[in-house]
């Protein structure tokens, strides 16, 4: 591969943050009103300092300006003309409001993926599947009440929740809600923002009739396990044919559910996992499909775990900038903003790469060649063929560093 196929006017970095358009991060900054009293650190600038600190894995406001400083003359192909000091960064992070970078996250969201899938595609339940589920960031501060028990000195750790909503096939968040740790997973059920036909899986968390029933009216399929207790009024025993006897189905049943003039009309199935011998029990509204399907469905619901495991691993959220609840969301949202980012480069390398990268690889690679010049894409497809074919112009000949011998 030539020099001129494999390098670039523009560092890996500024290749990333040039998928951020500059008019919407402008446009948010004065929705937000977030540029007042500003001199020279405005929105943008803020944006690209903390996807880089996120991106060169920076664990204090020293280790992320002094980095910047170190590669400033870089950085100014992605627009930051001034690094920011530590006492500029740490205002900014406690002033400007995180509900910016939350609008960032989900306007990227739906520039590259917020397209509805494929019509011919749609009978799929498969192709229409949203997961919901939240994970706790663990906290050393208090700033943020987090759940547990008090130690023995009474004391105990904060903690920042993130609500998610991801649309099984992209692997991507389409929703976000950051909360303290200690709100309970069902007060983000009403700002859940499903379409039509969507189909929802969550666990037995999420127990809410009310909102079971809200979700029936607006079209959404929904499936989850019933928790223990509830009551249940069995209206007809549907047939479970061999089919599906052998593959675990024990039980189909239409049921009402609660207690009152208003009971939730659903399906329960009955299902039996034979490499552990448990007994489940998944509830949904939809009553056409085959009982197998669904427990397949809230098999899926796992997927979510992945994307909790790779953010968390991948970018620093166990030491943080900012000691205030809005510093530590503004670098969680830049977490997720940075997952979103190397998503969309994974994605494209895909579609004309037989190779199947992981995550993991890819993100180690992007920080290790954070500010090379190299097109990202043309690398990630071969990079060991495109390093051995690689010889730079000129003279190879070696020459002295003292003079001439």
């Amino acid at each position: 591969m030539s020099q001129g196929s494999l390098f670039t006017g523009q560092p890996v970095l500024s290749q990333l943050l040039s998928l951020i358009p500059r008019s919407l991060v402008e446009r948010l900054g004065r929705d937000h009103q977030a540029d007042r009293y500003c001199k020279r650190f405005y929105t943008y600038d803020h944006v690209v300092t903390m996807l880089a600190g996120v991106f060169m894995g920076c664990t204090s406001l020293r280790e992320l300006t002094t980095g910047l400083q170190a590669c400033e003359q870089r950085l100014r192909h992605a627009g930051l003309k001034h690094t920011p000091r530590r006492s500029t960064l740490a205002d900014a992070n406690a002033r400007r409001p995180e509900a910016l970078f939350g609008d960032l996250f989900h306007g990227l969201y739906h520039r590259y993926y917020g397209s509805s899938p494929d019509s011919r595609r749609k009978k799929d339940p498969l192709c229409r599947l949203h997961i919901l589920d939240s994970t706790t960031i663990t906290l050393f501060s208090d700033v943020m009440h987090g759940t547990g028990a008090y130690g023995m000195d009474g004391r105990k750790k904060g903690g920042a929740k993130a609500h998610v909503v991801m649309r099984a096939q992209d692997q991507v968040p389409c929703f976000i809600d950051l909360t303290e740790g200690r709100r309970n997973d069902k007060t983000a059920m009403a700002s859940v923002p499903l379409a039509k036909g969507s189909v929802l899986v969550f666990d037995m968390g999420y127990t809410s009739f009310e909102q079971w029933q809200a979700w029936t009216m607006q079209g959404v399929h929904w499936v989850t396990r019933l928790q223990d207790g509830v009551r249940v009024q069995v209206t007809e025993h549907l047939p479970v044919n061999d089919t599906q006897r052998a593959a675990g189905v024990i039980g189909d049943q239409l049921v009402l559910l609660g207690a009152g003039s208003d009971p939730l009309q659903a399906r329960i199935i009955h299902y039996h996992h034979q490499p552990s011998g448990r007994l489940f029990r998944f509830v949904t509204n939809h009553l056409h499909w085959v009982p197998s399907t669904i427990a397949h469905i809230y098999k899926c619901r796992w997927d979510i775990e992945q994307l909790f495991k790779r953010v968390k691993q991948n970018y620093p959220l166990r030491y943080f900038l900012g000691d205030s609840p809005n510093a530590i969301k503004i670098q969680i949202w830049c977490a997720f903003i940075a997952d979103l980012l190397l998503k969309i480069v994974r994605d494209r390398v895909h579609r004309s790469c037989p190779r199947r990268w992981s995550f993991a690889n890819i993100a180690g690679l992007i920080r290790i060649h954070l500010h090379t010049y190299i097109d990202a894409v043309q690398f990630l497809r071969d990079p060991d063929r495109a390093l051995l074919n690689y010889r730079p112009p000129g003279n190879d000949t070696q020459l002295p560093l003292f003079g001439s011998p």
